[in-house]
């Protein structure tokens, strides 16, 4: 019989952390709640310094655009595509690192959640080289702050508009507008309320993406002439004039303010609380989360202004929370798992590989709405074998692997099914063993 104790604190660390290192469970064991909620208090990890910065790789991702229109030589374009790779592998490992070396595995989940919610993805190449510097400056910053300075910081952030086109809207009555005959494009505005804030029954119509489409032009990003090249810019000469109605209240003639008003509104909206809270509990609860405790975790929302360390608190207390192996391990969770317990972590290019075999290479989601949070997208015959082969993979690459038993009573204690701890101690060498533990149907899940 396991006791309940180690039951939670095996949620703990698979829930609200990734997994328990050597020696840790039994110390999680003693407050399994009360560890997950001490990481609030902390704060959020802070990368490599050397990483770039946004702004600068913007400028340069424009500068080399201009140059390869006035040299076609094929090896300009090479060395400009190794060094995106170099910076992305630079990224990969940085926050890969932080997630398995860290003390605060919580804040590097919420970073992977918020960063998943306001996806920026490199099937757009253009934003190659600060996919990475996104999560950096517009996410990590505001884990336990409020959920409307993230929602700022991530809607002005360059990846986000190059990737949702905002820098080609054009309000059609604009001075640019009315000279250029070019006109809207709805992808940020429309995104926004339907992923980011409402919800896609969040009660919007057609014409409410309109009108925030209109409410948005001018954002956009300071040209290669500017001093301020490749930082947030509004241009007044882009914007629509006029007041707008959205959602039926009408924001006046203004400039970039009218923007902002709009984002703060959309922020605060009942259906805002309720869409955040349904992806928060789908993602710490279960693949179809029970209805009472969103609406808790809503309206903690609400009451708090989206005050989102709150808002994580109230999921942590949510008592559905607490029922182990609830959860599917994503390929990345996986990864950072696997790194956790062996104290292995392997070089960016095999961390790339593994993710792209696993189909969640970092940063290069499908769609605007990025990975699933649920069991069937991950979990289907060949993406089971995909999983083993990638698990026994890792195991092979360890050196000097640990015990594989011990390992699995540090993770698991007494929660291991006998005959799973049987083949693992029966394996016929430390990496077999190894491999068969990560690739449990225990360790599978969280």
């Amino acid at each position: 019989m396991v006791s309940a104790a180690l039951t939670n604190a095996l949620v703990a660390a698979t829930r609200f952390g990734y997994a328990a290192k050597a020696g840790e469970l039994k110390a999680i064991a003693q407050d399994p709640r009360g560890w997950a909620l001490h990481q609030l208090e902390a704060k959020p990890a802070t990368l490599d310094p050397s990483l770039p910065a946004s702004a600068g790789m913007v400028a340069e991702m424009l500068q080399a655009r201009q140059d390869f229109r006035n040299n076609k030589d094929p090896e300009f374009k090479k060395a400009e595509n190794q060094r995106l790779r170099a910076v992305y592998l630079a990224e990969i490992d940085a926050r890969l690192h932080a997630a398995v070396d860290g003390d605060a595995p919580l804040l590097e989940r919420l970073t992977r959640f918020w960063s998943n919610h306001f996806t920026v993805s490199c099937v757009r190449p253009v934003i190659r080289g600060f996919a990475g510097a996104f999560e950096r400056e517009a996410i990590r910053p505001h884990l336990t702050g409020r959920f409307v300075d993230m929602l700022l910081a991530s809607e002005r952030h360059p990846a986000m508009l190059f990737y949702l086109d905002q820098v080609l809207s054009i309000g059609p009555n604009s001075p640019a507008g009315q000279r250029t005959h070019r006109g809207l494009n709805e992808n940020l505005a429309r995104e926004m309320m339907e992923l980011h804030t409402l919800g896609v029954d969040g009660g919007y119509t057609q014409e409410d993406v309109e009108a925030l489409a209109r409410i948005l032009t001018g954002w956009s990003i300071a040209r290669l002439k500017d001093s301020e090249a490749g930082q947030f810019r509004f241009y007044p000469q882009l914007h629509e004039p006029g007041p707008q109605r959205l959602l039926g209240k009408v924001y006046a003639e203004g400039g970039y303010e009218q923007g902002e008003a709009a984002l703060r509104d959309l922020a605060a909206h009942p259906a805002t609380a309720t869409h955040i809270a349904t992806k928060l509990a789908r993602h710490f609860i279960a693949d179809e989360p029970p209805n009472d405790a969103v609406q808790r975790i809503a309206g903690v929302f609400r009451s708090t202004g989206g005050d989102l360390k709150r808002v994580t608190q109230a999921v942590i207390r949510e008592d559905a929370a607490w029922k182990p192996f609830a959860k599917v391990r994503t390929p990345e969770d996986l990864l950072i798992a696997s790194c956790r317990v062996t104290g292995f972590t392997p070089p960016p290019p095999f961390q790339v590989q593994t993710l792209h075999l696993l189909d969640q290479q970092p940063f290069f989601a499908p769609q605007p709405e990025g990975w699933s949070d649920q069991a069937k997208d991950w979990i289907g015959p060949e993406a089971v074998l995909h999983r083993a082969d990638r698990c026994e993979n890792f195991a092979g690459r360890v050196p000097n692997p640990p015990d594989p038993a011990m390992l699995a009573d540090d993770v698991f204690g007494e929660a291991l099914p006998d005959e799973a701890a049987q083949a693992i101690r029966l394996a016929a060498s430390r990496r077999e063993g190894l491999a068969l533990l990560i690739a449990s149907p225990q360790f599978q899940r969280r």
